[in-house]
C-alpha cells in the first residue's frame, strides 16, 4: 500500500497545496489524485502570483479577457476561477461519493478585505456564485473582522475555508462562527448541511521561532500548537451543542493543517505530514512535501485525541521565555500583510501582461 494511501484510510485527507494551469493542463493534478490519494486542493494569491508571473500559460487568455475589457481583480478571478472550476470538476466524483465531504478546491477573497466584514461577505457570495460550481470553498481569514464575516457567509449558505489560523483560541472563534451560522440555519427553518473548514498553519510557528528557542525544541512548537488545538478540536465534536446541531443534520466543520512543508533545511522534509496523521482532518501539501512522502514518508501512529505531550512542550516555550498568544497574533498579521504583498504583486504582474498586449496591438497597426 502507497505511503499517501495509509494516512487516506486512516481518515485524514490529502489536498494539495498548489494550483497552475499547467498541472491541470498536463494530467499532473490527475495523477495526484489517481496515484498519490489526492482528494482536493487549496489556492491563495501567494500560489496564483508564482503561476501566472512564472509561466505563459495564462498569456493568452489575459490577452482574450482584457481585450473584452475585462481587467484588474475582476481578470484575476475569471482566470483564477477558469483553473479551480476545471480542478473541481476532476475530484466532482470524490465530492459525490464522500456525500460532499471531500473533493474540494478553494478559492481566497481579496487579502485586502481582511479589515471589512460586510466587504468579505459580499465577495465570498460573489466568488461563489460565480465559480458555479458546489465543491469550491471560499477563504476567508480568521481575523477579528473576518470572525463575524464567516458566521454571515455559512448563513447566507457560502461554504467557508477559514484560512489565517495559528492557535487554539484562533481555531475556537472560528469554530463558534461556524455553529452560530448554523444555528441560525436551522432557527430560520434552511438546511444546516452547509460546509467549512478551518486551516491552522503549522511551520510558520518554527520558521517564526528559529534558534530563539532551546535546541533541544526546535521544530516543536508548531506541532505542539497543532496538536493542543486537535484536542480542542476532539472536544468540540463530543460537545452537546454540537450532537445537537449534528441530529440536525449539520456536518462537522474539518480541522485543516496548513503550511506543512518544512522550512529547517536541517529537518525531515516530512516532518510535520508524519507528526500530525489524524483521523477526521485533513493535511494540505506543497507538491515537493507530497512527493516526498510518497517516496520515504513513514507513518508510525496518529496524533493522540487528548494533545499528547503538547502542554509540556509549550510549557517550556513559556519557560524560554516565547509568548505563545503574542506570537499567535502576529504570525495572523503578518500572514494578512504576506498576502496583501502578493495580492499587490499579482495585480501588478497581470496589468503588465496587459500592458504588453496593448502595446503589441498599437504596433500592429
Amino acid at each position: 500500500m502507497g505511503r499517501t494511501r495509509q494516512l487516506h484510510d486512516l481518515g485524514q485527507s490529502l489536498w494539495l497545496d498548489n494550483i497552475t494551469r499547467e498541472i491541470v493542463d498536463n494530467g499532473t493534478l490527475r495523477r495526484y489524485i489517481d496515484e498519490f490519494s489526492v482528494t482536493g486542493l487549496t489556492s491563495n494569491p501567494t500560489i496564483f502570483d508564482q503561476a501566472i508571473g512564472g509561466t505563459a500559460a495564462y498569456d493568452a487568455d489575459i490577452r482574450e479577457k482584457s481585450a473584452a475589457g475585462i481587467t484588474g481583480e475582476a481578470l484575476f478571478v475569471e482566470l483564477a476561477l477558469d483553473d479551480l472550476r476545471r480542478a473541481a470538476d476532476l475530484l466532482r466524483p470524490i465530492f459525490d461519493a464522500t456525500n460532499g465531504s471531500d473533493g474540494w478546491v478553494s478559492m481566497e477573497i481579496s487579502p485586502l478585505l481582511a479589515a471589512d466584514t460586510a466587504g468579505s461577505v459580499a465577495a465570498a457570495a460573489r466568488i461563489f456564485r460565480q465559480a458555479g460550481r458546489p465543491n469550491l470553498y471560499v477563504k476567508i481569514p480568521g481575523t477579528p473582522a473576518g470572525i463575524p464575516a464567516i458566521e454571515q457567509s455559512i448563513f447566507a449558505g457560502v461554504p467557508i475555508n477559514v484560512t489565517l489560523l495559528f492557535s487554539r483560541e484562533q481555531y475556537l472563534a472560528a469554530a463558534q462562527a461556524y455553529l452560530r451560522g448554523i444555528e441560525r440555519r436551522i432557527g430560520a427553518g434552511l438546511d444546516p448541511r452547509v460546509s467549512s473548514v478551518a486551516s491552522l498553519f503549522v511551520s510558520r510557528w518554527d520558521k517564526a521561532v528559529g534558534t530563539s528557542a532551546p535546541a533541544e525544541l526546535r521544530n516543536r512548537l508548531g506541532i505542539a500548537v497543532a496538536a493542543r488545538t486537535y484536542r480542542a478540536y476532539r472536544e468540540l465534536l463530543t460537545s452537546a451543542r454540537w450532537r445537537k446541531l449534528a441530529a440536525s443534520g449539520a456536518r462537522p466543520q474539518r480541522l485543516l493543517w496548513a503550511s506543512t512543508g518544512t522550512k529547517d533545511p536541517a529537518a525531515p522534509d516530512t516532518l510535520y505530514i508524519e507528526a500530525l496523521a489524524a483521523p477526521d482532518t485533513i493535511a494540505t501539501i506543497p507538491e515537493k512535501t507530497l512527493r516526498a512522502f510518497a517516496a520515504h514518508g513513514r507513518l508510525e501512529g496518529t496524533l493522540r485525541e487528548d494533545g499528547g505531550d503538547a502542554e509540556d512542550v509549550l510549557a517550556r516555550f513559556a519557560a524560554a521565555a516565547i509568548d505563545v498568544d503574542r506570537l499567535a497574533a502576529q504570525l495572523q498579521r503578518e500572514g494578512a500583510q504576506a498576502f496583501v504583498k502578493s495580492w499587490a504583486e499579482l495585480l501588478r504582474r497581470i496589468a503588465a501582461k496587459e500592458n504588453m498586449h496593448d502595446e503589441r496591438a498599437i504596433q500592429s497597426r
